[in-house]
């Protein structure tokens, strides 16, 4: 490649680039059951992993299995972080946030408020969000989610591999929400 070339594509990546980042988008995924198992979650279509949107809303699917079987969660979070799996660490972090409660997973499904207990309506339905700075760094994304329990969506970033999308930084999706009326001894 000529350096004009170079330059040229240079110049078309940044344009490219400048498109994407400017663009306000909402994905929303439909789930007729949730995947209670690795081979299940393997089924999916969205399981190919193509968007980052895609593996945001598996990242949920897999939080959810977590809340089931803390063994099963973690093989589903191993896959959605492809070439690497999950730290003592990140074990550690996540088993410490559903020490809980098992909630707020299922808070990001439409339907889902304290009121009825965080149970989402089904089919399972979720909206996967962008804004101009969520394609900032090259690579990466940085994803939002609507929690019935917070009162500001939280983020997800996933990273770029190849022509796949893998979960990269996941702690946004697990702080705590609003209490459950079954939960509240005020409600």
């Amino acid at each position: 490649m000529g350096l004009f070339d170079g330059i040229l594509k240079g110049a078309q990546d940044a344009v490219n680039k400048a498109v994407t980042a400017s663009k306000n988008e909402t994905v929303t995924f439909t789930f007729q059951a949730l995947p209670e198992s690795l081979e299940q979650l393997k089924a999916l279509p969205e399981a190919d992993l193509t968007t980052p949107f895609k593996a945001a809303a598996l990242t949920v699917c897999a939080f959810c299995a977590y809340a089931a079987s803390p063994a099963i969660g973690k093989e589903m979070v191993n896959f959605l972080k492809g070439p690497e799996n999950l730290s003592v660490r990140d074990e550690q972090f996540i088993r410490d946030r559903f020490m809980d409660g098992k909630k707020v997973p299922f808070s990001y499904f439409e339907g889902a408020v304290p009121e009825n207990n965080y149970i989402p309506k089904e089919p399972y339905t979720i909206s996967v969000s962008s804004n101009p700075y969520s394609y900032q760094n090259d690579g990466y994304a940085t994803l939002w989610l609507k929690s019935g329990g917070a009162d500001s969506p939280r983020q997800v970033t996933l990273r770029r591999k190849g022509n796949q999308w893998f979960l990269w930084q996941y702690e946004g999706l697990l702080p705590g929400i609003r209490k459950a009326k079954e939960d509240d001894p005020w409600a």
